[in-house]
């Protein structure tokens, strides 16, 4: 019996659900009932399932479990579920929810990508002098909320008086290109894909930047960090060695500290380059993000691999085909 793949209504899931109906699966998707006339669209969702909030997922589990199910997680989930949320979820899971923990917590994060030979800027914890630009970024994914920016102990101190999250970490501020390098690694063929490249836009702060610095000094507005909106770009080829470096390492050091299954499916590194061509990451998202949604019609990296559209969502659709086909379902869920 094929399985049927689903999500929750936000975030990437069309092209989940695309990638998954291209691929010969039937789809289901769980959504508000204020966004079912949106989705009903589109003629590759097969079916829907409304729910007040997304909050309120767990109560269709059991309805849905019949038929096949296999969930695919993106921002959403972590947004309204949590970590606890996710972790409880009884339906098959696409990934490994062993890495959340690691995911979650920037400190346990740090320590990862510092174990996998990874570039980070410096971090500051409460006892240290500030004598830099500092970004103060809260705990979770939440499209940038809950972020500031300071640049010195004075205004810091000031800012963080203010700031109502409980967990947060404090870390240099990066001046350069802001980077998002989505990947992809399959457990089954072992082997890590570029899929894709993409930046963010960022409200208020990108469009504070399109300001004379005269007319932002007299305008009393915070920056933040919100993101509304991504768009594509194309990496320096000589960066392209390193890009692919990362991840690789990234993924083998997850084998090593969370578990032997470690790290698999789509994943995103954030990262800053400056202007002597060094990436600096800045954080890693460990299921399929936003900026993939650019590529749904395949993208140059993806091209590169394949000769026929390949996004994100189809990739991970294709190796649930792959392995049901092998009777190896069990090595992509948790």
């Amino acid at each position: 019996m094929m399985y049927t793949i689903a999500t929750l209504g936000s975030h990437t899931a069309l092209q989940i659900m695309k990638g998954a109906k291209d691929e010969g699966f039937s789809t289901l998707l769980i959504t508000q009932s204020d966004r079912e006339a949106f989705y009903r669209r589109f003629r590759f969702i097969d079916d829907i399932i409304t729910i007040s909030s997304y909050g309120d997922f767990p109560e269709v589990q059991h309805s849905i479990s019949r038929r096949h199910v296999i969930v695919i997680p993106h921002g959403s989930f972590i947004a309204y579920l949590g970590i606890e949320g996710n972790k409880a979820i009884s339906l098959p899971y696409f990934g490994n929810k062993a890495v959340l923990d690691w995911e979650a917590d920037r400190k346990k994060q740090l320590n990862w990508l510092a174990s996998a030979g990874i570039r980070l800027p410096r971090k500051f914890s409460r006892r240290d002098r500030i004598d830099r630009p500092v970004i103060v970024k809260s705990y979770g994914a939440d499209g940038g909320r809950g972020y500031f920016v300071a640049h010195s102990q004075k205004d810091f101190e000031k800012k963080i008086s203010l700031f109502t999250k409980k967990d947060f970490i404090v870390q240099e501020y990066i001046v350069g290109v802001p980077i998002y390098l989505h990947y992809y690694y399959s457990p089954i063929t072992k082997t890590m894909e570029l899929l894709s490249i993409d930046r963010r836009y960022e409200t208020n702060v990108d469009s504070l930047g399109r300001m004379p610095l005269a007319h932002q000094e007299r305008i009393d507005i915070t920056p933040s960090f919100v993101v509304v909106g991504n768009s594509p770009l194309s990496l320096r080829e000589s960066l392209l060695p390193e890009a692919y470096a990362m991840a690789e390492r990234l993924v083998v050091t997850s084998q090593k500290l969370i578990d032997e299954r470690g790290l698999f499916g789509p994943f995103c590194l954030e990262t800053i380059v400056t202007p002597d061509q060094q990436f600096y990451v800045i954080e890693v998202s460990c299921r399929i993000v936003a900026g993939t949604n650019l590529f749904i019609d395949s993208s140059p990296y993806a091209s590169l691999l394949y000769d026929e559209p390949m996004s994100t969502g189809r990739r991970i659709a294709r190796d649930i085909k792959i392995a049901h086909r092998k009777g190896i379902v069990d090595c992509l869920v948790s």
